[in-house]
C-alpha cells in the first residue's frame, strides 16, 4: 500500500520532468535550425559577392587581353583609344603593403616583448589599452595628419612634393602596428611558464632566452598578427588616398606619387557608367584585392592549424 502510495505521487513529476526535457529538446531543435539558416545565409551573401564581383570583372576580358591588364603600364581609359594596364597598381599594392609591414613589425615585436615580460603590471595596463585605442581610430584620421603633417615634413626634407609610397607606408605601419603587437603579446604571454625558467637554469640571459627560446615558440602566433596587418594595409583605402598623390604610374622612388588598387577603384569609380568597360576593369581589380584578402586568411588557417600540431 506504502509502495502504491509513493508510485502515486511520482508520477506527476515523472510527467511533469518529461514535458520539460520534451520542451527543452524542442528550444534546442529550433535553435540548431536558426543556427543553420543564419550560417547559410551568411555563406550565402559571401558566395553571392564573390560571384558578381568576379563576373563583372570577367567581362572585362572581352574589350582587354589577360596579358595587356595585368602587365601592361598604360591606364588611360578615358581616351579614345583607352588603355586598362593595371599593373602600376598591382606593383604600388605589393610594394606599400611589404613596406609597411617592414616598418610595423620591429616596433610591435619590440612592444609586445617589452609588454610581455619586461614592463611591470601597472604600465602594461596603461600601455595595452592605449595600443589598443589605435585601432579605432578612424583611418580619415590618420590620413589627415599625414596630409597636414607628414607629406609636408618629407617634402621639405627631400626636397619634393612628399607624396607617395613611404607617407603612405608610414601611415599604415602605425596603424596595423596595434594589431601585431596585440597578437604578439598574447601569443608570448600564451607560452608555458618553464620554457623561460628551464632557459635560465641553463645559464641564459634574459635577452638569449628571449631571443633564442621565446620568440621562436612564437612565430605562429606572430606571424598570424602579420598576415592580419598585411590584410589590412592591402584594404586600407582612406588614409592612403589622401597621401599617395593618386598618379597612375610606378613610381620610381619611394616619394613618386603612384596609386594602388584601392585608391584606383575610388578615384575612378565615380567616373564610369555600369557596364562599360573602364567599370568593369575596376570590378577586376575589386576582385584581386577580394581573392589577396581570401588567400591571407586561408594562410592564417594554416598557421593556425600548424601552431596547434607544433
Amino acid at each position: 500500500m506504502a509502495y502504491q502510495s509513493l508510485n502515486t505521487q511520482t508520477e506527476p513529476q515523472t510527467r511533469e520532468a518529461a514535458r520539460w526535457t520534451g520542451r527543452q529538446h524542442g528550444y534546442d531543435r529550433w535553435m540548431r535550425r536558426l543556427f543553420a539558416i543564419s550560417a547559410t545565409a551568411v555563406t550565402a551573401v559571401i558566395f553571392a559577392i564573390v560571384l558578381f564581383v568576379g563576373w563583372q570583372g570577367a567581362q572585362t576580358f572581352k574589350d582587354v587581353s589577360f596579358t595587356d591588364f595585368f602587365f601592361s603600364t598604360e591606364w588611360n581609359p578615358s581616351s579614345d583609344n583607352p588603355s586598362f594596364g593595371a599593373f602600376p597598381f598591382l606593383y604600388s599594392t605589393v610594394l606599400l603593403t611589404l613596406l609597411s609591414v617592414v616598418l610595423a613589425v620591429p616596433l610591435a615585436l619590440s612592444g609586445a616583448i617589452f609588454m610581455a615580460k619586461i614592463a611591470p603590471r601597472w604600465m602594461r595596463e596603461i600601455l595595452r589599452p592605449a595600443a589598443d585605442l589605435f585601432v579605432g581610430i578612424p583611418s580619415v584620421v590618420y590620413g589627415l595628419i599625414g596630409l597636414t603633417v607628414l607629406v609636408p615634413f618629407l617634402g621639405k626634407l627631400f626636397g619634393s612634393q612628399g607624396y607617395g609610397i613611404l607617407p603612405a607606408a608610414i601611415i599604415l605601419a602605425v596603424m596595423i602596428l596595434p594589431t601585431i603587437l596585440s597578437i604578439s603579446e598574447d601569443a608570448l604571454r600564451s607560452l608555458p611558464g618553464r620554457l623561460e625558467e628551464a632557459s635560465l637554469a641553463l645559464g641564459a640571459t634574459r635577452w638569449q632566452t628571449i631571443w633564442r627560446v621565446l620568440l621562436p615558440a612564437t612565430m605562429p602566433g606572430i606571424m598570424t598578427g602579420v598576415i592580419l596587418g598585411m590584410g589590412r594595409a592591402i584594404g586600407e583605402t582612406m588614409a592612403v588616398f589622401m597621401v599617395i598623390g593618386n598618379s597612375p604610374k610606378i613610381p620610381g622612388s619611394l616619394l613618386d606619387s603612384t596609386t594602388v588598387l584601392t585608391t584606383a577603384i575610388v578615384k575612378d569609380m565615380g567616373n564610369t557608367f555600369y557596364g562599360t568597360p573602364w567599370n568593369n576593369a575596376l570590378y577586376l581589380m575589386a576582385l584581386v584585392l577580394l581573392l589577396l584578402s581570401l588567400g591571407l586568411i586561408l594562410l592564417i588557417r594554416v598557421v593556425a592549424k600548424r601552431r596547434e600540431q607544433a
